[in-house]
């Protein structure tokens, strides 16, 4: 007992100091990052959020079999864990058993249950990750620039704390020192397997077991904070520090340590975007460390699947090895730091500390980075803000803010930006919209409507006995295939009865893509002017047909002032016909009411409107109105696949591998479809151009239509008339 005791002990202080000072390490560079901003956690939204995210493991569980394997081997942890407690009271007496629920035969059955459990998964998650194996998958593997090493030694060490689990608990049952009697069925399995040995063998494999399932848990416990299943801890921290309801919707505004920026009068000291790992809040720095590496966000990017630099997650790894890597640095005083303080600093970690956060990177033969610029331009600029990554990731990292913050200091402090966003900043800041027109222009969509469209001249109250404002938006004025779509939304609201008017010349861009290029003074300047207006208007209920001005209006504008219903058109139609006061007539067969079956429609999901806001029923609810047989995507609602439009790339050219639109309207015509509908005008120009570049050798009555949900109603309820 001695001996057990000493051993089991010291073996406990050695862990305990070096995982120790390895957690202090970590707090300090935490405490390296700037301020939350604003950013106040809701104590009730975080503690569902713990509850739902990590007890329940909902967003693992989206992935069925891994998900499953984690969720047992997650629990299997938590109830093992009286399993350590009784192996440390074991050092003290032999016959320890928990108090008051120690002898419950039903405890140790749920011990041995999970101990199966969690071996099972583990045999889940060798046939996973064999299969997925990067070395032979390459890019198609979400375990692609992985750590998979460290991976599989962790598998390894699961299993160590398993046998050396049943083994002790085995001997246990044959020297009359378990406390249960019955119940643990899987440690009877053990006993019964060394039940020949003598007493004296089986003193010394108990004592032995103990011995080594306290030293694998603790060797666990040390691999883990200085790996990335460093996570295990920092999950819990992190999704109760996320962004509720979720890290999408709204960008968040700009902050230098915990003042937000005033961007009519900003201060000499002033920090935009992360221009240094240094520049990032604690909160990001936290994302950084609790990266699982598991892939998920890299095989949902849109990016990633066409080819191009961009991972989320080996984005985030970037980050992540560059702050540690730099941290000696900043911990000394960094640029501060007196020449003594310096002389301790390792090589390694200055020259850490010369690199630029953003810049062209040396890649290797796998396309990996490993040299010049932490994160490369081409990687920076990939991104299409779809949010796949956000929603998939199980621990919550915010990749999306981490991405905007380092284009905001790249447009707006080092000039350093995609040479077509030239031409996009000068006509949203000289003529308010994207492509450079007169805003004379923007009631050209009205001419040929058979009724009056109200526009509003922008007077104090002019809203008054109107409902809606209608908020056509750039492309819905000025974009030919956009225009139908403001046409047939002004016309449903018309036969429904609803009162509803536009803005006009009053009208100017949202700053969508300013925003998200990294402009945020641009979008500033022309929030700002919009907030103002709809002020002086009196308008309080919106309605929009592009995703991302409803985006825009309904999270962002609260920022400066401006809240107001906002719902997307899709969501006012399908209420209206749930009303009855719109009454779609679903076709007999073809169009002309051939007969025949009716035709097929496949719907793609604007990402603004589906993952950014959770809008996924209201459009397909309306196609089923009109009668027309729908087929999903592959990859729909929150797995759905982007355009490639969002983030500003909608004015950028992609230069590298496939072009996301093409890969999207393959799919969406592999469904066999003689429709896309599209919920977005965003969506339809890329889904239109996907497709004239796929059958462009078709005639034009033979190709696949692009239609807005709107259209498809329109025509529903004209066969009623």
């Amino acid at each position: 007992m001695v001996v057990r005791l000493t051993l089991g002990l010291l073996f406990t202080v050695v862990a305990a100091a070096i995982a120790g000072r390895r957690l202090l390490t970590l707090y300090k560079i935490a405490r390296l990052g700037q301020p939350l901003g604003g950013r106040v956690p809701d104590p009730r939204a975080s503690v569902q959020a713990e509850a739902v995210e990590v007890f329940g493991q909902r967003k693992l569980l989206r992935w069925s079999v891994p998900g499953l394997a984690h969720f047992f081997t997650f629990w299997g942890f938590q109830v093992l864990a009286l399993t350590i407690l009784e192996a440390y009271g074991a050092l003290f007496q032999r016959d320890f058993h928990i108090p008051l629920i120690g002898t419950w035969p039903i405890l140790g059955a749920l011990e041995d249950f999970f101990a199966v459990a969690v071996v099972l998964a583990l045999v889940v998650f060798t046939i996973i990750r064999v299969r997925a194996n990067p070395s032979t998958e390459g890019r198609r593997s979400r375990f692609f620039g992985s750590h998979t090493g460290a991976a599989w030694l962790v598998l390894f060490m699961i299993f160590n704390v398993i046998w050396t689990l049943l083994l002790y608990r085995g001997a246990q049952i044959n020297t009359g020192n378990f406390p249960y009697k019955s119940g643990a069925f899987a440690s009877q399995w053990a006993a019964d397997l060394l039940h020949p040995l003598s007493r004296t063998a089986l003193d010394a494999i108990e004592t032995t077991g103990i011995l080594a399932q306290l030293g694998v848990v603790l060797g666990f416990l040390v691999l883990v904070v200085y790996s990335k299943h460093l996570h295990i801890f920092l999950a819990p921290l992190n999704i109760f520090f996320s962004r509720r309801p979720n890290a999408l919707g709204p960008l968040l505004p700009m902050y230098t340590g915990a003042k937000k920026i005033d961007f009519e009068d900003p201060g000499d000291d002033d920090t935009f975007g992360r221009g240094k790992v240094e520049d990032f809040t604690w909160k990001g720095i936290l994302d950084f460390a609790t990266c699982t590496e598991c892939g998920r966000c890299q095989s949902q990017c849109p990016a990633w699947n066409t080819g191009k630099p961009l991972s989320p997650k080996l984005l985030i790894m970037g980050l992540r090895d560059h702050t540690f890597a730099k941290a000696p640095w900043l911990l000394a005083g960094g640029e501060g730091a007196d020449e003594a303080a310096l002389a301790e600093v390792p090589d390694a970690a200055k020259a850490e500390a010369e690199r630029p956060l953003v810049g062209p990177s040396t890649f290797d033969d796998h396309g990996l980075a490993v040299g010049g610029g932490v994160i490369d331009p081409d990687v920076l600029w990939s991104c299409t803000t779809c949010g796949a990554c956000v929603e998939q990731c199980p621990v919550d990292i915010e990749h999306i803010d981490h991405i905007v913050d380092m284009r905001r200091y790249q447009v707006m402090i080092e000039s350093e930006f995609p040479a077509e966003l030239n031409g996009l900043f000068k006509n949203m800041e000289t003529k308010g919209n994207p492509w450079g027109m007169n805003s004379s222009a923007r009631l050209d969509w009205a001419a040929d409507l058979p009724f009056e469209v109200t526009v509003l001249d922008g007077s104090a109250g002019s809203m008054a006995g109107i409902e809606w404002l209608f908020w056509v938006g750039c492309a819905g004025a000025y974009e030919d295939r956009a225009k139908k779509t403001t046409q047939a939304v002004a016309e449903l609201l018309h036969l429904a009865g609803v009162s509803f008017a536009v803005l006009g010349e009053g009208e100017t861009c949202t700053g969508d893509s300013a925003r998200r290029s990294g402009n945020e003074f641009l979008f500033q300047m022309l929030a700002a002017q919009n907030v103002e207006t709809l002020g002086e208007v009196g308008a309080t209920k919106i309605v929009a047909t592009c995703a991302h001005c409803f985006n825009t209006l309904k999270n962002e504008y609260p920022q400066l002032g401006g809240s107001y219903e906002v719902v997307h058109h899709t969501q006012l139609l399908n209420k209206l016909v749930r009303e009855g006061r719109l009454t779609p007539v679903a076709p007999i067969g073809g169009p002309a009411g051939a007969a025949g079956p009716a035709p097929t429609v496949t719907y793609h999901d604007p990402c603004y409107l589906g993952r950014h806001n959770k809008v996924y029923t209201p459009p397909r609810e309306l196609i089923g109105a009109t009668g027309l047989a729908f087929t999903e995507m592959p990859r729909n609602a929150d797995r759905g696949f982007c355009c490639g439009a969002g983030g500003a790339r909608m004015w950028m050219e992609e230069k590298i591998g496939k072009r996301v639109n093409t890969e999207r309207t393959e799919e969406a015509i592999g469904t066999g479809a003689a429709t896309i509908a599209v919920g977005c005008p965003f969506c339809r120009v890329m889904i239109s151009d996907g497709v004239g570049s796929l059958q462009g050798d078709r005639d034009q009555a033979d190709q696949v239509q692009v239609r807005d949900v709107a259209q498809l109603l329109l025509e529903a309820v004209h066969r009623s008339a």
